[in-house]
């Protein structure tokens, strides 16, 4: 049996299992009238969240494309599975463990990539990091982080918060598939010098989903140089960059459009100039506000952030970037993943980006069995969208997926609490996972399959 998550190399706590190990630090706490850093129920912590995030972060993180009706047939898919209760089994002692990628978990869980989390937290990738290396819990680093790939590396090696059985600091590096096949290639030999165990390649934002809270609010924040930490750390990218403002100096033709000056103008302006440190090597904010590098960067990364052009065939090139293993993202039609297989793919990734890119696009839960079926265990499948709690997980566990991505609540936890509330929200998946396997009847996620399910 894989070591204990919550409490290493403790038999008696490795036998309760982390449900009843948090159940009782929750209850004990109680006594002294403290309570949960983070509400426990999914609805309370959004809303938790909500109030704790400004109107633009919340609707960045929390919204969807068009009317959002993806978003909610994500959770309706959920709805359509119930779980068979199964008593007078002995469950006393129970595993979440998997193998993923070569590699013994110690629970079934993936943190999915999330962009900007400089917008629920100052420490944003850093304190999911750390959360996430707390707990055991593999992290999709995004590759619209608020902090440089490295930095991350570095603070998920040095977690604030109990360590785990887990190998320390397991992250996987997420890539948008840019315009630039010299940008693509270093971002990929980076991944891999920093530590990252495989490449998740996302397929489906090669256009930009119809967010309908963004443009309401006129707001993303990418043209704040928000999320964009992964390019302005990067050598090619700087050297794009660098040229871009060779080229524009002077020329009235490639200005950017004029921006009405306004308060909150200048306010992103400083943004910018304070984000460009990376790129002008200097800390000073009066040189960085006279540099023309910290705008060029927000403007060549809206020109090379992604490409439609890319097809299946483009897909061979990562081979010849990285050594790591390659799981592709955004796989919701069967034959797609059989065309994934095809390409020799090491991992398929389902998911519909949570609803953000096609309103009323198909629920991935719905598509899960038969993607399952027909991929027949030779490749691990990752799945998401609609993944709020332990009993979701459960169900897309015994629907097939290998292993279960958890995104917006995570996000939710780092906004009202910092790092500590991130670890909270993990906790408590895996902690209602845990029950729900041994209500169930289960002892080990090995057997978790469809006879634990009962279709409404």
């Amino acid at each position: 049996m894989a070591q204990s998550i919550d409490a290493p190399g403790d038999p008696a706590a490795a036998s309760r299992g982390i449900s009843r190990r948090t159940q009782s630090d929750i209850y004990r706490a109680g006594i002294s009238g403290t309570r949960p850093r983070v509400p426990v129920d999914v609805d309370a912590l959004e809303s938790a969240a909500r109030k704790a995030l400004s109107a633009e972060a919340f609707a960045y993180i929390a919204g969807g494309a068009g009317a959002e009706r993806t978003v909610a047939a994500n959770r309706a898919a959920f709805a359509r599975w119930q779980v068979w209760p199964r008593p007078l089994r002995d469950v006393s002692s129970r595993d979440l463990s998997i193998d993923f990628l070569g590699v013994r978990r110690p629970t079934p869980l993936i943190l999915a990539p999330l962009g900007v989390m400089e917008l629920a937290h100052a420490d944003a990738d850093l304190a999911v990091a750390r959360a996430a290396a707390s707990l055991g819990v593999p992290y999709t680093l995004s590759n619209q982080a608020s902090f440089a790939m490295e930095e991350v590396r570095d603070a998920s090696s040095r977690s604030s918060l109990s360590a785990s059985g887990a190998p320390a600091g397991s992250r996987l590096f997420q890539l948008y598939w840019s315009a630039s096949d010299e940008l693509n290639a270093s971002l990929l030999r980076r991944a891999e010098a920093s530590g990252c165990e495989a490449i998740v390649v996302t397929l489906d934002t090669h256009l930009l989903g119809w967010r309908t809270r963004d443009l309401d609010l006129a707001y993303l924040p990418f043209t704040r140089a928000m999320g964009i930490a992964q390019y302005t750390s990067d050598p090619v990218f700087q050297q794009l960059v660098r040229e871009r403002a060779r080229a524009s100096t002077g020329s009235a033709a490639d200005a950017a459009p004029p921006v009405r000056v306004t308060p909150r103008a200048v306010a992103a302006g400083v943004r910018i100039a304070r984000k460009g440190a990376a790129l002008t090597g200097s800390s000073s904010m009066r040189e960085n506000l006279r540099s023309p590098l910290p705008r060029a960067a927000v403007e060549t990364f809206l020109e090379v952030f992604s490409t439609p052009a890319l097809t299946w065939d483009d897909l061979a090139k990562a081979r010849q970037w990285t050594s790591l293993p390659l799981i592709l993202k955004g796989i919701v039609h069967p034959d797609d993943a059989i065309r994934a297989l095809d390409a020799g793919v090491d991992g398929i990734w389902i998911s519909n980006h949570g609803g953000r890119q096609i309103d009323q696009s198909v629920p991935t839960l719905d598509v899960l069995p038969t993607i399952a079926e027909r991929v027949a265990g030779r490749v691990p499948i990752v799945f998401d969208s609609g993944v709020r709690q332990g009993s979701d997980a459960f169900i897309a566990l015994a629907l097939g997926a290998t292993a279960v991505a958890l995104g917006r609540p995570y996000a939710y936890g780092l906004a009202i609490a910092g790092e500590a509330g991130a670890a909270e929200v993990i906790r408590n998946v895996l902690a209602e996972l845990d029950i729900t396997l041994g209500l169930a009847g289960l002892t080990s996620i090995a057997d978790v399959d469809r006879h634990a399910l009962r279709e409404a």
